[in-house]
């Protein structure tokens, strides 16, 4: 190499997994997009496949293979399908090859970030336009309600999990939601940076806890203001008052409660990405489920795969190539490019979605 040329980045080592039923459809239409804009970019990047989930599951006995999460640990990134199929269950009667235990737990994948816009084309569940929702969900994933899974105490006639909050795991799911909120513009309504944090400490020790340590955490942020609100309070206000929410952080449970109420303000699930994220790992996924009795038929909407893999670019220190897929969803909404039924199915079907969005795809 020339003294003085800047060596050639290394490719971005990225891990697919496509899933189950309409996975694979999905994340072939976000991988069309990644060719398109990697090409645009100038970037470089490598795939690996690992197969796993509910069609893993009954076919080899494990939802996940043994060696994969060292494997998932060392990528740039993962990009995943939704996976779970209806039929394929353990001896006890519960749903077999579902995946979010495994991989937010096994990854230490902490923040779930859950970014709710309304796009311009898409009439959402409220009487607001589109630019007037634009505000990131950030939701712990590792405890909370979920740390239950599987491990509650249960006779023929009573039944409890437990809630577990800790400081630390609150901490770094905090710092996380204020250092998102120094990165955006703001607020939709008033441009100000705010983090909420969504809790019911008024009823329950474990939500004191966490609204406590939210407080010490925002006094190293005096950059960015701060709101509390209590989760039904929060409930009504993503309805009644969304331009005024940034970024709002809270336990796991409510943040997946919540997070689907703010998907149909803004279209429903098939508009929404999600980022899981933590110090080693991220996994990219929409956040609705695999869908089986329309696989194969070409009627998935991919908008919710092609977002998430614009999270996955950001996270992979490629922001230019995420903003540039976020803009050209956008454009092929806004220009007629992308045609969708009350259902939130693409008219044309599920190509002519990818299609549109790697023709906004430009210089």
């Amino acid at each position: 190499m020339p003294s003085g040329q800047e060596p050639e980045p290394e490719p971005l080592d990225l891990v697919v997994i496509p899933g189950d039923g309409i996975g694979p459809e999905l994340v072939d239409s976000a991988l069309q997009v990644l060719e398109r804009v990697a090409a645009l970019e100038g970037f470089q990047y490598r795939i690996t496949t690992i197969d796993a989930g509910a069609g893993a599951y009954r076919s080899t006995g494990r939802a996940l293979p043994a060696d994969a999460l060292g494997r998932l640990r060392a990528a740039d990134g993962v990009l995943k399908g939704p996976v779970g199929l209806p039929d394929v269950r353990h001896p006890d009667g519960t749903e077999a090859g579902l995946l979010g235990g495994l991989l937010r737990l096994g990854l230490d994948t902490f923040a779930n970030v859950r970014p709710m816009r309304l796009l311009p084309g898409i009439a959402g569940a409220t009487r607001h336009r589109a630019g007037e929702i634009d505000y990131v969900i950030v939701r712990e994933n590792t405890e909370g309600l979920y740390l239950s899974r599987g491990a509650g105490a249960a006779t023929p006639h009573a039944a409890a999990d437990q809630l577990m909050v800790t400081r630390v795991g609150t901490e770094r799911v905090v710092r996380y939601a204020f250092d998102l909120a120094r990165g955006r513009s703001g607020a939709a309504d008033d441009g100000a940076r705010r983090v909420t944090c969504v809790d019911k400490s008024n009823v329950l020790r474990s939500y004191a806890l966490f609204r406590r340590v939210f407080d010490e955490v925002a006094e190293n942020y005096p950059d960015v203001e701060t709101e509390h609100l209590y989760a039904d309070a929060a409930a009504h206000d993503l309805v009644a008052r969304p331009q005024s929410f940034d970024v709002l952080v809270m336990e796991n449970f409510l943040g997946d409660v919540l997070s689907d109420l703010g998907a149909a303000t803004v279209g429903g699930l098939g508009m929404c990405g999600s980022l899981n994220v933590g110090a080693e790992a991220a996994y990219a996924e929409p956040v609705h489920g695999s869908a089986p009795d329309i696989a194969g038929r070409g009627l998935a909407n991919p908008v919710s795969q092609i977002l998430s893999l614009a999270l996955l670019l950001d996270h992979a220190a490629r922001p230019s190539a995420g903003d540039g897929v976020r803009r050209a969803v956008e454009s092929a909404l806004s220009g007629g490019g992308i045609d969708l039924s009350e259902r939130g199915q693409p008219v044309h079907g599920t190509q002519s979605v990818t299609s549109a969005v790697c023709e906004a795809l430009r210089p």
